[in-house]
């Protein structure tokens, strides 16, 4: 039994999906001067408020110091604070300020926009089902 060309293996696909979705998005975001990783941490930041950088790290898939990188440039942008003091440990707080949120929101409206894109041809049962199958996926590899 030989196995399927590149092309046909669903890890492939799995990828090569991942990275036409990371281009659609990043090619939308650029306008409002976001990257993809920037919109992870202000996304992940609207679902965890107040998260330490450590949190925010290991929730978007990044290593701690690419994080320090995308912090410093939304702290530059305005977007984010970061709290002087610990409020428990060492971990201070990260926040989304009132420009971040607004940032935020017309990211999500690009991102939702390009999604759509992404499954424009599948039926809700299709997606549904796609959803189910990647979650499969994801649970019998962690």
């Amino acid at each position: 039994m030989s196995a399927a060309p590149t092309g046909d293996r669903p890890g492939y696909l799995i990828k090569r999906a991942q990275q036409a979705l990371n281009q659609a998005c990043t090619d939308r975001l650029r306008p409002l001067g976001l990257s993809m990783s920037q919109y992870a941490v202000l996304r992940a930041l609207d679902d965890h408020p107040g998260a330490s950088s450590a949190e925010l790290a290991r929730i978007t898939f990044v290593t701690r110091q690419s994080l320090r990188d995308v912090l410093g440039g939304l702290r530059s942008a305005g977007l984010v604070a970061v709290a002087e003091k610990a409020t428990t440990g060492r971990a201070r707080p990260v926040t989304l300020t009132p420009q971040g949120r607004t940032h935020l929101d017309a990211a999500e409206d690009l991102i939702t926009q390009v999604e759509a894109q992404m499954l424009t041809t599948l039926s809700a049962d299709q997606k549904r089902y796609l959803a189910d199958l990647l979650h499969a996926c994801v649970g019998n590899l962690t």
